[in-house]
C-alpha cells in the first residue's frame, strides 16, 4: 500500500513563515500529480496546491503570491512553502498524490493523515 506522511505543521504568528514537507513510501509504481489541501473547523477540504509530475501548478487565489509547492520527483516528495502566514490560513493541512500503486494497476488518489498549521493574530 501507499502511504503519505507530513510533517512542518505548528504554531506560527501572523506574518510568519512555515514550511510542510510530504513523504510518500511504500508500494509506489508512479506519482502523478502531488498536491495539498487543507480544511479549517467547519469548513470543506479544499485544493491549496498542486503540481503534476512535469512541474505545472496551480493555487488557490487565496494563496497565489505567498505560497509555493514544489516537488522531488526521486524522493516522491512534496512540499509547500508558507509565507506571511494570516489567520485564515489555520487549519489541517493534507497531502494527496494521484498515482499508481504496483499492488493495484489503477491510477488512484492516496492521502496523508494531516498536519495542523495554526496561525495567531
Amino acid at each position: 500500500q501507499v502511504q503519505l506522511m507530513e510533517s512542518g505543521g505548528g504554531l506560527v504568528q501572523a506574518g510568519g513563515s512555515l514550511g510542510l514537507s510530504c513523504l510518500a513510501s511504500g508500494t509506489i509504481f508512479s506519482i502523478n500529480t502531488m498536491a495539498w489541501y487543507r480544511q479549517a473547523p467547519g469548513e470543506q477540504r479544499e485544493l491549496v496546491a498542486a503540481m503534476s509530475r512535469t512541474g505545472g501548478t496551480s493555487y488557490a487565489d487565496s494563496v497565489k503570491g505567498r505560497f509555493s509547492i514544489s516537488r522531488d520527483n526521486a524522493e516522491n516528495m512534496v512540499y509547500l512553502q508558507m509565507n506571511s502566514l494570516k489567520p485564515e490560513d489555520t487549519a489541517v493541512y493534507y497531502c494527496r498524490a494521484e498515482g499508481v500503486s504496483t499492488l493495484v494497476p489503477a491510477n488512484v488518489n492516496f492521502w496523508g493523515q494531516g498536519t495542523q498549521v495554526t496561525v495567531s493574530s
